[in-house]
C-alpha cells in the first residue's frame, strides 16, 4: 500500500515533473517472473526513478545508514526505505556481502525483481568503476537473467552534495536480458564471477556512455577523503587569542 501510495501519489508524479524521464527499452524488463536489474549509480535520485517509472515493484539492496540516521530526519528516511520495501544491508561487516547475498536470493526466489548497483557506491565523478562480483553471484545461483541499466543524467541533475535536484531531463536505457546460463554450477569460481561481472558491466557502459575506470569506485572514495584530510592537518594552526 505505501509503496504504491509513494509511486501513482506522493512520489513518482513530482519525479516526472522535475526528471522529465525518457524511458527507452522497458520492454526488456520482464512482465513476469524474477530477473536482476543492474545499473550505474550516479545519484541519490536513482534509487527513486527507476522504481517510479518500472511497472513492476522493485527492490533494491539499501545500504544500512539509510536506516539508521540520528534525529528526525533519520527516522523519517529509515520509515521511508523501511516502508517502501527496501533491505538494509551492512556494509560494515565482515559478513556484509553475504547478507546482501541471502536477502537478493530471497527476493528473487520469491519472482520478484532485484534491484542492484554492481559499483556497490554512488560513482564520485560521473564514471562508471568496476563492478563488485554480488551480481553475479546472484545471477548464477538463483538462475535468472540480468537486465542492464543506464542512468543519463542523474549525476548533473543531483551531484553528490546536492540537497534538491536540478529541474532537467533525464534518460532511463535497458538492455537485452543477460543470461548466463552456460556458467551453471560454476558460481564458485572466481574467474567466472569476475567475466560474468565485467560482461554486465560492459552492457552498462554500451548504454550509459560513461568513461570507464577500472578500480573500485570505494576505493576512489577511500583515497580522496585521506588526502583531504591530510590537507587539512597540513593547514596552519591560528591563535584562538
Amino acid at each position: 500500500m505505501f509503496y504504491q501510495l509513494l509511486k501513482h501519489i506522493v512520489l513518482g508524479p513530482w519525479l516526472r515533473l522535475v526528471f522529465r524521464p525518457r524511458i527507452e527499452g522497458l520492454a526488456r524488463v520482464p512482465a513476469h517472473g524474477p530477473a536482476i536489474i543492474a545499473g550505474n549509480h550516479l545519484s541519490f535520485a536513482d534509487h527513486f526513478l527507476m522504481p517510479a517509472i518500472l511497472k513492476r515493484r522493485i527492490t533494491f539492496l539499501a545500504k544500512a545508514e539509510y536506516f539508521t540516521g540520528p534525529g528526525l530526519k533519520g527516522r523519517l528516511t529509515a520509515a521511508f526505505f523501511r516502508n517502501a520495501g527496501q533491505i538494509p544491508v551492512d556494509r560494515s561487516s565482515k559478513d556484509a556481502g553475504q547478507a546482501a547475498i541471502r536477502e537478493g536470493l530471497g527476493v528473487l526466489r520469491k519472482g520478484e525483481l532485484l534491484g542492484i548497483y554492481p559499483e556497490g557506491t554512488r560513482s564520485p565523478d560521473g564514471r562508471l568503476y568496476r563492478g563488485k562480483v554480488g551480481v553475479a553471484v546472484l545471477a548464477l545461483e538463483a538462475r535468472v537473467p540480468v537486465i542492464p541499466c543506464a542512468m543519463i543524467g542523474t549525476f548533473e541533475a543531483q551531484p553528490p552534495g546536492q540537497v534538491l535536484p536540478r529541474v532537467r531531463p533525464v534518460v532511463i536505457r535497458f538492455g537485452e536480458p543477460l543470461e548466463f546460463s552456460r556458467y551453471a554450477g560454476m558460481e564458485k569460481e572466481k574467474a567466472v564471477l569476475r567475466a560474468v561481472t565485467d560482461e554486465i558491466m560492459y552492457a552498462v557502459l554500451s548504454l550509459s556512455g560513461q568513461e570507464y575506470v577500472d578500480r573500485y569506485a570505494a576505493d576512489v572514495k577511500a583515497e580522496e577523503s585521506g588526502q583531504q584530510a591530510d590537507r587539512a592537518r597540513r593547514l596552519p594552526r591560528l591563535p584562538l587569542s
